[in-house]
């Protein structure tokens, strides 16, 4: 970068002009798994010219939720490059071999592993691959039509997250792998954004853990895999008799994760290409409907949680406890948080909706979790010089071919991919792990205009509607879509 300290109009001019002479052939917006899959592929391309960009100062993957103990949802194999590319050197397995531990986790016979090991795995990663720019913000990002390029302003953070310099690139595509923020339901967001009340997401579990802990009465929110990663913690770090948990979710069952092997073929990209082809109001109501898919519970999570139950109801039963027969846990599917506030004596009280029995009722709690998932990130401010490109759907949300470009005006032959911000368009696969190599592989073959990565032409038992998908079409450079070639 150009020195310390915001540069000059003078030296900016300079640099972007340098720049635009040798311009790259794609830059990242983001680094998170999805983008360092990208990266790391794009290394095994000759002559491919990368830059990736992120504001935190180093790697991490929901550093909050690296419960001992908890696991991936899906498999080794899906890393970041094994599923394109199993000769990478960016694979878990060459991960293990470069620390010297691939005979104990051949003798460990594990299929998932934790998930502080796989943030290990990309932290290993993102100190090796070339062309990972840490401690950058992107700002914004135009289509300079003269040049033919876009243009992608960043800010130079310091150590303290502090503006230091000021620069430009320019590039012949452009991939947004900004990843999602934890989402806070309406209904509690007045208590999660005040002062020292004890409202934290999932996401700031950790850090919060040894308060939690401590709470009189601690409230998870919600039934997804974090929620119950969550409760099953605080359950085992509590004394028995005087739990005093309660697990409340929305959905009308604590239910399991559809893991059956067909039903895994929901993650394919034979799934993912009759899904792309479907008409906007099908796929609109099919996402809904697939909750099971992606957003139940581990079924030895679920497993875990009512083995932890039992037990406790054996020491109390032995009279080792001093609350009865019945641990003091409570859960409750099906209930609706309407509204929340201040309580008595600095508790907290949580008015709530049973949607079955249609009751309502006022919980007291000291402390909630909110394992209420993510939300995509807004780029709106950094993409707006490029809105009046963009093509949208029925729903005013942008389009994104096959290749996972999103769809602008023709008079910008340049192309913008996104990585989990298409799931209107491509299905439940979009924020799983096991897609992101496919993907990234996909994206690559289109920047390139040629098969970098071969794909299989064929993924799954099932097929998913009467006609036969067209298959290995994706990736492929050709006239179906517009495709941004570049010589490399």
């Amino acid at each position: 970068m150009r020195g310390s300290g915001l540069v000059r109009d003078g030296e900016e001019a300079r640099a972007a002009a340098e720049s635009a002479a040798e311009p790259l052939d794609l830059v990242g917006v983001g680094i998170g798994p999805f983008n360092l899959s990208l990266a790391a592929l794009g290394d095994g391309v000759p002559g491919l010219r990368c830059a990736f960009y992120e504001q935190r100062p180093a790697f991490r993957w929901h550093p909050g939720l690296l419960i001992e103990g908890a696991t991936l949802q899906v498999p080794f194999l899906a890393d970041l490059v094994t599923l394109a590319d199993p000769a990478s050197p960016w694979s878990f397995l060459r991960f293990l071999r470069e620390r010297e531990r691939l005979f104990p986790f051949y003798f460990a016979e594990r299929f998932h592993i934790e998930r502080a090991e796989y943030d290990a795995y990309c932290r290993w990663v993102s100190e090796g691959v070339p062309g990972l720019h840490f401690g950058h913000q992107v700002d914004a990002v135009r289509w300079n039509a003269e040049q033919a390029l876009f243009e992608v302003d960043f800010t130079q953070l310091d150590a303290h997250g502090e503006a230091e310099a000021l620069g430009r690139s320019y590039a012949r595509n452009v991939v947004l792998g900004v990843g999602t923020a934890p989402y806070v339901p309406q209904a509690l967001r007045p208590l999660a954004e005040a002062p020292s009340v004890p409202v934290y997401h999932s996401s700031e579990y950790l850090e919060h853990r040894e308060e939690l802990l401590a709470a009189g009465h601690v409230t998870v929110i919600g039934s997804g895999q974090s929620g119950a990663e969550v409760f099953l913690d605080l359950l085992r770090g509590r004394p028995v008799g005087r739990e005093r948990l309660r697990w409340l979710t929305r959905s009308g069952a604590f239910a399991p994760m559809e893991y059956s092997k067909l039903g895994l073929e929901h993650f394919t990209p034979d799934y993912t290409r009759y899904f792309h082809g479907l008409s906007e109001r099908v796929r609109d109501g099919l996402l809904p409907r697939q909750w099971q898919l992606h957003k139940a519970v581990d079924a030895q999570t679920l497993a875990a949680v009512h083995d932890e139950l039992y037990r406790r109801t054996q020491a109390l039963n032995d009279g080792d406890g001093d609350g009865g027969g019945w641990p003091d846990a409570v859960l409750t599917p099906g209930v609706r948080v309407r509204t929340a506030g201040r309580g008595g004596r600095s508790g907290l009280e949580l008015h709530v909706e049973h949607t079955e029995q249609e009751e309502r009722g006022v919980l007291t709690t000291d402390a909630v979790v909110l394992a209420t998932g993510y939300t995509e990130r807004a780029t709106d401010g950094m993409l707006a010089a490029l809105h009046p490109y963009l093509r949208r759907d029925g729903s005013d949300r942008p389009l994104v071919d096959e290749e996972y470009r999103l769809v602008l005006d023709r008079a910008v032959t340049g192309a913008v991919f996104v990585q989990n911000a298409e799931r209107h368009t491509h299905g439940v696969g979009a924020p799983d792990l096991g897609l992101a190599a496919h993907r990234s592989a996909v994206i690559l073959n289109a920047v390139t205009g040629r098969e970098s990565y071969p794909l299989p032409r064929r993924t799954a038992f099932t097929r998913f509607g009467l006609r036969e998908e067209r298959s290995g079409a994706a990736g492929a450079a050709g006239p179906a879509g517009r495709s941004a070639t570049v010589g490399v």
